[in-house]
C-alpha cells in the first residue's frame, strides 16, 4: 500500500464520543488520511458512531490499546492472563466496529506494572501464548496486531526492536506484528538503521513522535535517518503522529504529561507538512 499519514486523537482526548468529531473534520482539511483512537470507552455504540462519521469524511481509523494490572498477559496468574486475552479480543471487536485494520500498542504486558527482576523467558512465552490466540481472533476480524516496544519507564518486557522481534517470533502468527515508535526508539536504541532492519519483516505500523512528544521535526530525533531507513526496508504502512498535551487532564495525569510540549494544532499542521516533505524526498 502507499504510505498514509494519520494523527492520534490523544493529543486532545482519550474519548471517542461525538465531542471528537470536529477534530476529525479539521484533520481532514489539513490533509490527513486517517485518525487513530484509544480503545478504552466501554460504550460500544460510540465506536460505531465514530466509524460512521469517519466514513462520511473519507477518513480511515486505526486503534491503540494498553493493558492494566488485572489483565496482564505476563502475570504468573493464569486467570489474569486469561482476562488479558479477553480484553484484547474485546478491543479487536471495537477495532472491527470502527473499520480499523491496525490495533497497535504495548499490550504484550501491563502498562506501568513492573517486577523486581528483568524480563524472563517464561514471561515472553506467556505473552506469546496470549498473542498467538489473539492473533487468530484478529485474523477473523481482518485486524493486524502491531505490538509496540516502549521505554523502560513504562514497561520492562519489550524496550527495543530486538526484544520485540523475539516476542513476535515466539508468538508465531501472521497477524501478530510490530510497530516502530520514534519517541521510544530515541530513548532505548543505540542506532536507527539496524533496529529498523531487524524489525522490518514484521513491521506493520509507525508512530512519528518527537523526543519531547511535541511537534515532529523540531526536536532531537534524527529524522533524516529514520525516514531513509524506513524507505530502505520498503515500509509501506501508516505514518501516524502520536503527541500529547494536557487537554484531557485525567489521561495526561495517567501518562505523566505535566506540561504543554506544543499546541496540538501546531503539531497537526506542521507535522503533516513535515511527514509529507520527508516522503517526497
Amino acid at each position: 500500500m502507499k504510505n498514509k499519514i494519520g494523527f492520534n486523537l490523544l493529543a486532545w482526548s482519550a474519548g471517542v464520543s461525538p465531542v471528537v468529531f470536529p477534530l476529525m473534520e479539521r484533520l481532514k482539511t489539513i490533509g490527513y488520511d486517517g485518525v487513530e483512537i484509544l480503545i478504552a470507552s466501554q460504550n460500544n455504540q460510540e465506536y460505531k458512531d465514530l466509524a460512521q462519521h469517519a466514513s462520511q469524511l473519507s477518513l480511515e481509523v486505526n486503534t491503540v490499546l494498553v493493558m492494566g494490572e488485572q489483565e496482564n498477559p505476563i502475570s504468573p496468574d493464569t486467570a489474569i492472563r486469561s482476562a488479558g486475552l479477553e480484553r484484547i479480543n474485546w478491543a479487536i471487536d471495537r477495532a472491527y466496529d470502527v473499520g480499523a485494520t491496525v490495533l497497535c500498542g504495548p499490550f504484550h504486558s501491563a502498562h506501568g506494572v513492573f517486577a523486581a527482576h528483568a524480563p524472563t523467558e517464561e514471561e515472553f512465552k506467556w505473552a506469546a501464548e496470549v498473542l498467538n490466540q489473539a492473533g487468530e481472533y484478529a485474523k477473523q476480524a481482518g485486524v493486524v496486531l502491531a505490538l509496540e516496544a516502549v521505554n523502560r519507564f513504562e514497561t520492562y518486557l519489550c524496550n527495543t526492536m530486538e526484544k520485540l522481534a523475539h516476542l513476535i517470533e515466539l508468538s508465531d502468527h501472521p497477524h501478530v506484528r510490530a510497530m516502530y515508535d520514534t519517541h521510544h526508539a530515541n530513548i532505548e536504541e543505540k542506532r536507527i538503521k539496524e533496529p529498523i532492519e531487524r524489525i522490518s519483516p514484521y513491521l506493520a505500523h509507525v508512530h512519528i513522535s518527537e523526543n519531547d512528544r511535541g511537534t515532529p521535526g523540531i526536536g532531537l530525533v534524527h529524522w533524516e535517518e529514520v525516514f531513509s531507513s524506513l524507505r530502505d526496508v520498503n515500509y509501506e504502512g501508516w505514518y501516524t503522529i502520536e503527541a500529547f498535551s494536557r487537554d484531557d487532564p485525567d489521561f495526561a495525569n495517567a501518562i505523566n504529561v505535566w506540561r504543554e510540549y506544543s499546541d496540538p494544532w501546531e503539531i497537526a499542521e506542521h507535522g503533516y507538512a513535515f511527514i509529507r516533505s520527508q516522503l517526497t524526498k
